[in-house]
């Protein structure tokens, strides 16, 4: 590249006036440097992906989140349809279900006395607390509320578990801005491979030890079902928010869609938030170019990744989303499950 292609845009300060909204920062930090600008550069490319059409757009959901206070935040984006596919962690949506259910997680410190916290039975996850207690009240709830609606001996994905589950808690609780719930409402599919991995999981699992049941989640029809929405879908949009499982999961389905179509089913946009490096080798801290060499991302892909605390980065990328969608317009896919696999259709709301 020339040295006048190199030198073509200079940076610009910052200029802070105390009237600027979230967009008008982001956009400020779009012509600053390091972490600021993928800031803005995540939140750039979230917007082209709204603004596709027919954009199926996933989330991956990964670290302590709901714990740490963003349940809301990602319950906004499935209610205004700012995402379309979420793949989470057991651990987010169990926290998610007992909180809905009226449990709280309480304000602590990393600094904590961890020993005097278990005579206590209070858990700590850096600096929240949770009574361990009131987690067994909402064990109990799924064991013996819950799985009743489950039939024995039925293969079961964790996305129809998952849907089930948000209509349950929808008709019992007072709570109504839920991750489940409003997942259940908006037909937002939620897929947790590693339901096992969770309490929510455990819990499903008591009811067969327990209680005599044969409740069978089977993650192959996860594999399944997930890989049928990328090779359907006409375009597909990746966020990642830490790494861990969902983002294997959903970096996956190009593989599995490629295979099956006989042509690329990379997905075609692809931003990340994570506090991972790339050079341990783990998938957390993997860069987008390495995900290209495996046919996850297009090679035209715009792509971004911001290197910080998601609890920091997204409710800042979120309100700008919010700022510039007061009124969003989107073809919203509609997933229709059937017998034979899926089929997904397109509707043009304004949200």
């Amino acid at each position: 590249m020339s040295r006048s292609r190199l030198l073509k845009f200079p940076t610009e300060p910052l200029e802070i006036s105390g009237n600027e909204t979230f967009s008008e920062l982001l956009d400020g930090m779009r012509l600053t440097a390091f972490q600021g600008r993928k800031l803005a550069e995540v939140a750039d490319i979230w917007t082209k992906m709204l603004k596709k059409k027919n954009c199926v757009i996933w989330l991956g959901l990964a670290g302590a989140l709901v714990p740490a206070g963003l349940r809301r935040v990602i319950a906004y984006l499935i209610r205004r349809r700012m995402i379309d596919v979420l793949v989470s962690t057991g651990a987010n949506l169990y926290h998610d279900c007992f909180e809905a259910r009226g449990g709280q997680h309480y304000l602590g410190s990393s600094s904590a006395n961890d020993l005097q916290l278990r005579k206590q039975r209070i858990d700590r996850i850096y600096d929240v607390l949770v009574d361990e207690k009131a987690f067994y009240k909402t064990d109990n709830w799924i064991e013996s509320r819950f799985c009743p609606y489950l039939s024995d001996n039925v293969l079961y994905s964790s996305r129809e578990t998952l849907r089930l589950l948000g209509k349950i808690l929808k008709e019992n609780c007072r709570e109504k801005k839920s991750i489940l719930i409003d997942a259940y409402k908006s037909n937002v599919p939620i897929f947790c491979p590693a339901l096992g991995d969770s309490a929510l999981g455990f819990s499903i699992m008591f009811a067969n030890r327990k209680r005599g049941r044969k409740i069978v989640i089977d993650s192959l029809k996860d594999v399944d079902e997930s890989s049928r929405i990328t090779e359907k879908a006409r375009m597909t949009g990746v966020v990642y928010l830490g790494g861990g499982v969902p983002k294997n999961f959903i970096q996956q389905t190009a593989v599995i869609a490629s295979y099956q179509a006989r042509h690329d089913r990379s997905h075609n946009l692809a931003v990340q938030i994570t506090a991972d490096v790339p050079f341990w080798g783990g998938l957390s801290g993997c860069t987008f170019e390495e995900a290209l060499s495996w046919g996850k991302i297009s090679r035209n892909a715009p792509t971004a990744t911001c290197y910080a605390d998601i609890t920091i980065a997204l409710p800042i990328i979120v309100h700008t989303l919010a700022e510039r969608f007061k009124k969003l317009k989107r073809n919203v896919p509609l997933f229709n499950w059937e017998s034979n696999g899926l089929t997904i259709s397109y509707n043009h709301l304004k949200l």
